[in-house]
């Protein structure tokens, strides 16, 4: 299935939650105050920027944030929020006018990529929109491949009431497909499916080496924390020489 595809209006209605999971105020804010902090107050270009999760607030905050983003749904929503210019296209290959001080892709998204080719087109792109010195930051999962049982190909991510989470692996590929099961009393499930490529920490700084970036940081979150061999998630700061 096609990215534009997955990301349809229903989708859009269901990833959108103000105030409630990613876009609580405790999740949001950190992202904010360290992008707000990395761009030096320049102007700002958002990869998959989607429902405005990180860009209203941001923008909230006066910098000045463009968008790039495939799904038409996904952007319905972003301007019942704000005026945010956007230009609809995919991350790996559309172009924003001007140039700017960050480009950044949060929340796992550059895994929706699903080769490896359309990832370094990906950092190619961000360095192509960045003023020299500029960054590209990118919050990524570390794969959860020691969580596999031996000889298996599925993991169960999350299990509570009305909703099962279930991950399975091609890892010839590097491939995972995270299946999203919502029931109720009755006989019937509902399933979302999502595709990804996941990538290591060392392929990913490989990716950011061929577009012309170094790595100048990584912690385990957006408040800083120190990144270690247990941390679930990275947030990795690249930039081009000046």
């Amino acid at each position: 299935m096609r990215q534009e595809d997955l990301w349809d209006v229903e989708t859009a209605d269901r990833y959108d939650t103000p105030g409630r999971g990613v876009f609580a105020p405790e999740v949001v804010e950190p992202v904010v105050t360290r992008l707000a902090s990395l761009a030096e107050g320049g102007r700002v270009l958002e990869f998959a920027i989607g429902t405005g999760r990180v860009a209203v607030p941001l923008a909230a905050r006066g910098i000045s944030v463009t968008g790039i983003e495939l799904s038409r749904p996904m952007l319905a929503k972003l301007a019942e929020k704000a005026a945010i210019p956007v230009v609809v296209g995919d991350m790996a290959t559309a172009t924003a006018p001007g140039r700017y001080s960050l480009v950044y892709l949060v929340y796992n998204t550059i895994g929706n990529l699903l080769t490896q080719d359309e990832q370094v087109a990906c950092f190619r792109n961000a360095a192509r929109h960045l003023d020299p010195g500029g960054r590209f930051v990118i919050e990524l999962m570390v794969p959860e491949l020691r969580r596999l049982p031996p000889g298996q190909d599925a993991v169960v991510f999350g299990a509570e009431p009305g909703y099962l989470g279930v991950d399975t692996y091609d890892t010839v590929r590097q491939h995972l497909v995270s299946h999203h099961f919502t029931f109720g009393e009755g006989r019937q499930a509902r399933l979302g499916r999502c595709p990804q490529r996941y990538i290591w920490p060392a392929e990913l700084d490989l990716m950011g080496r061929l577009a012309g970036f170094e790595l100048e940081s990584r912690h385990a979150d957006w408040a800083g924390a120190e990144f270690t061999a247990k941390s679930p998630s990275h947030v990795s700061v690249y930039r081009l020489p000046r």
